[in-house]
């Protein structure tokens, strides 16, 4: 796998929200090792955001039909019982909508050999001039064992930083040696390919370049140290997760990357806060907001067709106040779970 191609594969799946690890890293589920009292805290915050449990979905509206796939955009066995659930639907859609298709995945790659500047800074101070000793050490030593040396890390944008302490040194080794991440999104997108379905993206291919636009240096910062924790003990973290997904309860992944970085990342509660916020409106709010127009518009087009759509992303788009279920909800649209068991139909 070329390297262009692979840094533009890890930033599309790192948008999904989610760390990510392959299905052969081993690792340990750090909520055994919560205390009961804190992984009920931790469920009770999520209890209190909309449609927080739950992969699948159904939005209706008079005879338009879209079916949601909260993806995971790594490699798992388990991903083929999703697929032998929804292909027929892929088969059978109008269209295939997903953050990224192969086209913006290829822009996005050329675009990265093309200018460097993307994801490197070569004009402005060196990360290790604006982070204390401390922290510029935790930082080159977590990147070194994902294959970065100290020399290009110190250079790399600090959004960029922060997508690569996401990652599983395992991931990653995995993702080389396979030349491609084997994720939901992509089984999808080969599906709807065979079955001559047409596959359009959400969002444009540079989005990526202008979500952190606005953010102080010390947010950036900030934005680093916050990840920090994640990555000192990632397989263990990415495997948590991974099962966190698998257990279809999306928006606990969230609460515990919280509590984690209380704990250990060095900020104050309000700067975790700060920066929980933050992501949480670059990273998934404002890119739900935006592709609500993109699903209508394939909805109906589709409809006139006598076909519904598919639309798969990242699963911690779908629950929250701002997550693409409850803005489909308010948009009109009737939202129903696909149960276990339940065929994508509805059967």
């Amino acid at each position: 796998m070329r390297l262009r191609q692979f840094l533009a594969t890890l930033i599309v799946a790192a948008l999904a929200g989610l760390p990510v690890a392959a299905g052969e890293c081993v690792g340990r589920n750090l909520f055994d090792d919560l205390p009961p009292a804190q992984l009920a805290a931790l469920e009770a915050a999520t209890r209190k955001e909309p449609f927080h449990e739950g992969l699948f979905w159904r939005a209706t509206k008079g005879n338009e039909q879209v079916t949601l796939i909260g993806t995971y955009h790594f490699d798992d066995p388990r991903h083929r019982q999703t697929m032998a659930r929804f292909g027929p639907l892929v088969d059978a859609a109008g269209a295939l909508l997903v953050e990224a298709g192969p086209t913006e995945e290829k822009r996005l790659s050329d675009a990265i050999a093309a200018d460097p500047s993307l994801i490197m800074d070569s004009k402005g101070p060196t990360l290790p001039e604006r982070m204390s000793p401390e922290d510029w050490e935790s930082l080159w030593t977590a990147l070194e064992a994902r294959g970065m040396p100290a020399v290009i890390s110190s250079r790399m944008r600090p959004w960029y930083v922060s997508v690569m302490l996401g990652i599983s040194p395992c991931m990653l080794d995995t993702v080389r040696k396979s030349g491609e991440t084997g994720g939901l999104d992509h089984k999808l997108i080969e599906r709807a390919q065979k079955a001559g379905v047409a596959v359009h993206a959400l969002e444009p291919w540079n989005t990526v370049f202008s979500l952190f636009d606005g953010m102080t240096a010390d947010e950036e910062i900030d934005m680093i140290r916050a990840a920090m924790p994640a990555a000192e003990y990632a397989d263990d973290y990415a495997v948590t997760l991974t099962e966190a997904y698998f257990s279809e309860n999306s928006w606990l992944i969230w609460e515990f990357g919280r509590l984690d970085a209380y704990a250990r990342s060095g900020l104050s509660r309000a700067e975790v806060d700060n920066q929980m916020r933050l992501a949480q409106e670059k990273l998934i709010d404002q890119r739900n907001i935006s592709w609500i127009g993109p699903i209508e518009a394939a909805a109906a087009d589709a409809a006139q067709k006598g076909k519904g759509i598919v639309v798969g992303f990242g699963a911690l788009h779908l629950p929250g106040r701002e997550g693409v279920l409850s803005l489909l909800q308010n948009a009109g649209w009737a939202i129903q779970p696909i149960l276990s068991g339940e065929g994508a139909n509805g059967g």
